[in-house]
């Protein structure tokens, strides 16, 4: 941070971002150097093959050129290693070394011919390995060339072109920010953000139709990835560095904070056992929540036996006595489904496999175990389903008798109204309680499916006053919080450890960000050895580095502003984070409105040290929360694991197979919501 600028543009990699890759080259050309010397030692004064001076001046030439090139790799990993990552000014001279390793590319290139016109032409009658040891030299100069030319291939962007240069800085304080120049600028730079932004998705979806949806939506998410990215100037090494800070910081606080005091509950207090008894629910509705995956998870969850298993099935499934829509031609969805669920091909009124953008699979059975109609909602599992959740802006969502604002996560909004037009518009739950007029009507699903069923019984809550939505890991990004407080009468939530998802919302992922530049702004050390450090941390474990984490006054007032400059982290503000000093500042104002977890919230954590040996039994406990608990992102290697549905179920499973007590109340709980 900045990103590098040669060759007239910025680039996506840092001055200090060369330690490594040069590192590793630089090993590479020592050994390669080494074994030329060698071979020109072995054959001093004995070259009596044919070409004999074409191979004497390529060995002498070679040795030349992986000379300069090792001096100037040491040059680049010696300067790249100075400094910080904010203070660059130990690092001025890196663009020069950067054009002189570019320029020492041509005669590599020129070698590299030589050498394989040596070996074509003149290579006959020599000593074999002396032949080899040239095709060896030669294949390595163009397998480097290549990596090369991937390599800024890689760290191009397509925004570095130099930017325009604003006009004067402005005294600290002062936010005349309406001028017709800086106002026209920055609405340039989003622009073409915005336009970048959809050409790479474009391009990483090009095997989807091109519809007026899918334009939609591309359009929609280039525009929040744009105003996310646009006020930052991060490259993917810092926010890997700050996620390394972050995490030991995290941890830091947590070994210090003071064990909670758990109060002992009988195994017959009423709140023991409502949480007893909504876990039991919970366990047997996550596993309709897993079976909408398909074959996919469950053979996933059961890799020695699953395909066997699936493979006598599928071919052997009576799909024609269901009505089961796209997407499952050989009957190997339902054949999952069956066998994870235990029901029975009559048990089921409507499978859907049909899978497009604000349109996910969905299945309705009768689960005669609890006396229910069950509709199950797939989670994210496609590409058109990842559109779906990315698709992360609010969408008004007015519902009879809730006072506040009423919005709701636009793509999981529209997708519940699609599910909810074939349940209703089609006749569906018609149909299903015809055949069962006395069960009652359950929603289901996890993540996608979770925030799509939340939003799916809001929308039947009139109709279906009895109804419970069974929501596990939904996404934190979904109802505002008028919304969020009316689903607590008939929404669950269940959210495993540190998942990422539960807590991620766009004005959580701006308190990262502003978190993000504060820990890494403000560290002293080298991000090498930070990321160095962090690995080892992630991996082994240990105490955390104790990396500087207060900022003084002069520090906080340099970084109330974004970091857009060329040199400077005080260019112009942005409303994203007005003060990266405080998380609540007062002049902090979220661009975004604020979106909750739907209904009450059961959390599980697991107890005891968070490391632990793989063959160690993991032990859960389970208590009341709420959606205030879960605005801040958690930084861990468990953050994606906790979101898998087959971890979830082990541990729902866990909760109630287990004959210890391991539940207790939380003081957020909110125990009159049932």
């Amino acid at each position: 941070m900045p990103g590098i600028v040669v060759f007239g543009r910025r680039w996506g990699i840092a001055s200090d971002d060369l330690v490594f890759p040069g590192s590793v080259e630089l090993f590479l050309r020592v050994i390669w150097w080494i074994g030329t010397l060698i071979l020109f030692v072995y054959h001093s004064g004995r070259f009596d093959c044919n070409g004999k001076a074409v191979l004497h001046s390529y060995l002498i030439g070679l040795l030349v050129v992986l000379g300069l090139i090792i001096l100037s790799l040491c040059a680049i990993v010696y300067i790249s290693a100075q400094g910080t990552i904010t203070n660059t000014g130990a690092r001025r001279s890196m663009p020069v070394l950067v054009y002189l390793r570019a320029l020492l590319y041509i005669p590599e290139l020129v070698w590299a011919c030589l050498g394989a016109m040596w070996v074509s032409d003149d290579g006959h009658g020599c000593d074999p390995a002396t032949v080899a040891s040239v095709i060896a030299a030669v294949i390595a100069s163009w397998i480097i060339l290549l990596f090369t030319a991937l390599g800024v291939v890689f760290v191009f962007d397509p925004l570095g072109s130099p930017r325009l240069q604003p006009g004067p800085v402005e005294p600290l304080g002062v936010r005349d920010l309406e001028s017709s120049g800086s106002t026209q600028f920055l609405s340039t730079a989003r622009t073409l953000t915005a336009k970048v932004w959809e050409c790479r998705l474009r391009l990483l979806c090009c095997c989807l139709p091109q519809d007026e949806s899918h334009r939609a939506a591309f359009s929609s998410i280039s525009q929040l990835f744009s105003d996310f990215f646009s006020d930052t100037d991060l490259v993917p090494s810092d926010i890997a560095a700050g996620l390394a800070l972050l995490h030991q910081e995290q941890d830091k606080t947590e070994r210090s904070r003071d064990p909670e005091v758990v109060i002992p509950h009988s195994p017959s207090s009423p709140v023991e056992a409502e949480l007893q008894a909504e876990l039991e629910k919970a366990s047997h509705c996550m596993q309709f929540a897993a079976a909408a995956y398909g074959w996919p998870l469950y053979v996933y969850s059961n890799l020695c036996t699953g395909p066997c298993r699936l493979s006598r099935d599928c071919c052997t499934t009576r799909t024609a006595e269901h009505d089961i829509v796209g997407g499952d031609h050989l009957g190997c969805h339902f054949s999952s489904i069956l066998r994870v669920t235990g029901l029975q091909y009559r048990d089921f009124i409507y499978v859907s496999f049909h899978n497009q953008i604000y349109e996910i699979p969905f299945f309705v059975a009768l689960d005669h175990q609890n006396e229910a109609v069950v509709v199950a909602v797939r989670g994210t599992l496609s590409l058109k389903d990842a559109l779906t959740d990315l698709s992360a802006e609010c969408e008004n969502l007015p519902v009879e008798g809730v006072t506040g604002a009423c919005f709701a996560h636009k793509g999981m909004c529209q997708t519940a109204n699609y599910i909810y037009k074939k349940l209703v518009n089609d006749g569906i739950l018609t149909q299903a309680f015809s055949d069962a007029p006395e069960y009652k009507l359950v929603i289901t699903g996890h993540s996608l499916g979770a925030g799509t069923a939340a939003l799916l019984a809001v929308l039947l809550r009139s109709s279906f006053p009895t109804l419970q939505c069974y929501a596990f890991s939904p996404p934190g990004g979904l109802l505002s919080k008028a919304l969020a407080d009316y689903s607590k009468d008939f929404v669950l939530s269940v959210v495993l450890g540190k998942d990422l998802i539960p807590r991620l919302s766009i004005p959580n992922m701006e308190a990262l960000k502003r978190r993000l530049l504060k820990v890494v702004s403000n560290c002293s050390k080298p991000k090498y050895r930070i990321l160095l450090q962090g690995c080892w941390y992630e991996l082994f474990g240990g105490d955390p580095d104790d990396f500087p984490t207060e900022m003084d006054n002069r520090r906080e007032q340099q970084l109330s502003q974004p970091l857009l400059g060329e040199e400077s982290l005080i260019v112009r503000p942005s409303s994203s984070y007005q003060s990266l000093a405080s998380d609540d500042s007062p002049m902090h104002t979220a661009p975004h409105l604020p979106l909750f977890l739907p209904g009450r919230v059961l959390h599980i954590t697991e107890d005891g040290p968070s490391r632990r040996s793989c063959f160690s039994q993991v032990r859960y406990r389970a208590e009341w929360s709420n959606e205030m608990a879960f605005l801040s992102i958690l930084i861990s290697p468990k953050m994606l694991t906790d979101h898998m549905p087959d971890i979830l179920l082990r541990a729902l499973r866990s909760l109630c197979s287990d004959g210890s007590s391991p539940f207790c109340a939380s003081a957020s709980s909110n125990h009159n919501a049932v």
